[in-house]
């Protein structure tokens, strides 16, 4: 008998809107990635459907004949039905006018609610997995909408619609683990609530002043986003003294040898993470299992030791709200001594990938920093396909995670890569001075002893600052 209390996945029907400079490959690599995203998040794919539009910035987003095929899928009218907006009274006005610094600190995400009409011809093509004898419960449409746009399309399929921003922003929300993660993913979602509150429920009821009040005049919805703002600034200042002390941990590994892997989400990361620090890094073939920076060191441990730590990945069209709240996490990218730019050379796509994580680390001031291109997951490829791939990307490091020998080359190649900054010289330590020979084993590379009389020479290879910061923390 079938278990009442599992829930049946949702049925869900993509719609992608194809803009004049986009090709029909890029538009069905789109749709295939909005269905991984969509299935990460638990609903049951039954179909896809685009259409060639000038904009998606028409009012109902697809043309009338478009609409009423999509309702077909729903069971809806495939007809918007119209609201008349209403006037705001003058006391409205006289708030909104009158907001608070404070308040208008809170850079809330803007969405335009001008349309244009369609005026070139609409190819009205339909791309479908299914059969629409199965019914869908849900819509995603592969682009973000405004308030009204998710109205109308609502109205005119009677289910509830998202955007990919929502979808995104939802599978962040379930798969944040830590506090600090918590905290980032529900700011980024209440910024990307609050401008849609003005579509939603209609209460035109208004809240008086009295004390503590922000005066007469207040709809239900201002009132909602003034509650939504004093949360946001709640969790900022929460998040903020969880950020120091990130930024503490940070600063002490500041004068340490660093590398983060960057990538794609579902590159591979975590699972090369955990091969190259043998710790039980959580991984699983979904999209955004990691949302948290993790830092561990490189094994078996060298001198001086390697940080290598997992980021959180990236994804084409990532809501700029996620990236501003989790610059905190990025800024260990930024502050690396390298990068591993980590990409699926099984994905046909991984180019984009590419330039997309290249982009957001550039827009969070990690584009400069030093960098190595990994090619993971070379197990996938036909030997003529690795081929091709090793002529276009001659520098490059080819690797499977899950191969001990590639993942074994790649540690030495980190190894050899910061040692060839590093100079081997001398280092006197007399016998009076305590900790220096303790400290020296335990960070910098010994390849050689020598005792006398007065005292031990070492024979070290490091870089200058770190031999330098010994020298004068010791007085040597």
């Amino acid at each position: 008998m079938e278990d009442l209390n599992e829930a049946k996945p949702l049925n869900a029907v993509l719609v992608n809107v194809q803009l004049p400079r986009v090709s029909d490959a890029d538009r069905e690599a789109s749709l295939d990635e909005l269905a991984r995203l969509v299935t990460t998040l638990g609903y049951n794919v039954i179909g896809r459907t685009s259409q060639r539009r000038s904009s998606e910035r028409s009012a109902n987003v697809l043309g009338d004949g478009k609409l009423k095929d999509l309702a077909e899928w729903t069971g809806g009218t495939g007809e918007v039905q119209r609201f008349e907006a209403k006037k705001k009274h003058k006391a409205a006005l006289r708030f909104e006018k009158n907001k608070t610094e404070e308040e208008d600190d809170i850079d809330f995400e803007e969405i335009s609610e001008e349309f244009i009409e369609e005026t070139a011809p609409e190819d009205t093509s339909t791309i479908t997995h299914e059969s629409h004898a199965e019914k869908a419960q849900i819509v995603i449409v592969d682009c973000d909408l405004s308030p009204s746009q998710l109205r109308n399309l609502e109205s005119a399929t009677g289910v509830p619609v998202l955007d990919r921003t929502g979808v995104i922003i939802e599978i962040f929300s379930r798969h944040a683990r830590t506090r600090a993660a918590r905290l980032q993913v529900e700011i980024a979602r209440l910024m990307y609530v609050a401008p849609r509150l003005r579509e939603t429920g209609g209460g035109e009821d208004r809240g008086g002043g009295g004390i503590g009040g922000k005066g007469a005049g207040e709809t239900t919805v201002e009132l909602d986003k003034r509650k939504i703002r004093d949360r946001i600034k709640e969790l900022k200042q929460e998040f903020a003294s969880i950020a120091r002390e990130h930024d503490t941990r940070r600063a002490r590994r500041e004068q340490e040898i660093s590398v983060a892997l960057v990538g794609y989400t579902n590159a591979g990361k975590s699972s090369l993470m955990r091969a190259l620090t043998s710790s039980d890094v959580y991984i699983a073939d979904k999209l955004f299992a990691t949302l948290d920076t993790t830092v561990r060191v490189l094994y078996p441990e060298t001198k001086p030791k390697i940080l290598i730590s997992d980021t959180v990945g990236f994804i084409k069209k990532l809501p700029h709200s996620l990236v501003a709240s989790f610059k905190s996490t990025l800024d260990e990218a930024c502050n690396a001594s390298l990068l591993l730019y980590v990409v699926d050379a099984a994905d046909s796509t991984f180019r984009a990938q590419l330039e997309v994580t290249r982009s957001v680390l550039r827009e969070v001031g990690a584009g400069e920093v030093e960098s190595l291109l990994v090619l993971n997951k070379v197990d996938r490829l036909a030997l003529e396909e690795l081929d091709a791939l090793k002529a276009e990307f001659p520098d490059a490091i080819y690797l499977s995670a899950l191969n001990p020998e590639d993942v074994a080359n790649l540690r030495l190649r980190l190894v050899k890569h910061f040692e060839t900054a590093m100079v081997d010289t001398d280092v006197f330590i007399p016998y009076d001075v305590q900790g220096a020979v303790g400290e020296i084993r335990a960070k910098l590379k010994v390849l050689g002893e020598e005792y006398d009389e007065r005292g031990v020479t070492l024979k070290v290879r490091a870089h200058q600052d770190d031999i330098k910061r010994i020298k004068t923390r010791f007085g040597i």
